[in-house]
């Protein structure tokens, strides 16, 4: 594994709706590059924007594009961490938040948008991230790929502590105050008893 920092690509990665677009804005406020189009705009599901970059969704037939991603920030959802390519050098952030609560936010982002969810039940569906967030950890386990977990709940309580793991984690001389102070508690409007 070639571990140059220019070779390197950061993923930040989680479930959908798990807090990976506000650890991107961390790291952006810390001036760390981020590989994102501005495609996906900001809206009342994510006030701060998405930090998204359009050809991430194609990874599993077409990652051409990773060799963009080298020495930058880029947001993988956790369903598409398995098609990462063996050729490029990975450390992940991966933000980890009470499924539920992941659930609760999809279902509103949902009803926003005027669309049905599918025919699973939230049973079936905590069962099924469960699962895949335990196959993408397994997976990163066995290919050597240095994971730094963060827990959305950790990150509101005690932002400048996560802000300077993520730090130590990335190796970078990012400014922990800059990245701290993007985290807004107001935003967590889901939530569940813990």
């Amino acid at each position: 594994m070639n571990s140059g920092t220019n070779e390197l690509i950061t993923v930040v990665s989680g479930l959908p709706r798990s807090g990976t677009s506000m650890l991107m804005q961390m790291l952006d406020a810390a001036s760390y590059p981020c590989l994102t189009d501005g495609v996906r705009k900001a809206d009342a599901d994510n006030p701060r924007g998405y930090f998204e970059y359009e050809k991430v969704k194609r990874l599993r037939r077409d990652w051409a594009w990773m060799p963009e991603a080298k020495g930058k920030a880029v947001k993988i959802i956790a369903q598409l961490i398995p098609f990462l390519p063996p050729q490029f050098s990975y450390q992940v952030v991966f933000m980890e938040r009470n499924i539920s609560e992941v659930l609760a936010s999809q279902r509103e982002m949902l009803q926003r948008q005027g669309k049905s969810g599918g025919n699973l039940s939230d049973a079936q569906l905590h069962s099924i991230f469960e699962r895949q967030v335990l196959e993408v950890k397994q997976m990163l386990a066995q290919r050597n790929i240095p994971t730094l977990d963060v827990a959305y709940s950790d990150a509101l309580q005690r932002p400048v502590e996560i802000a300077e793991n993520i730090r130590e984690f990335i190796s970078k001389n990012l400014d922990v105050c800059a990245m701290a102070a993007v985290i807004d508690p107001n935003l967590h409007r889901q939530q569940c008893e813990q």
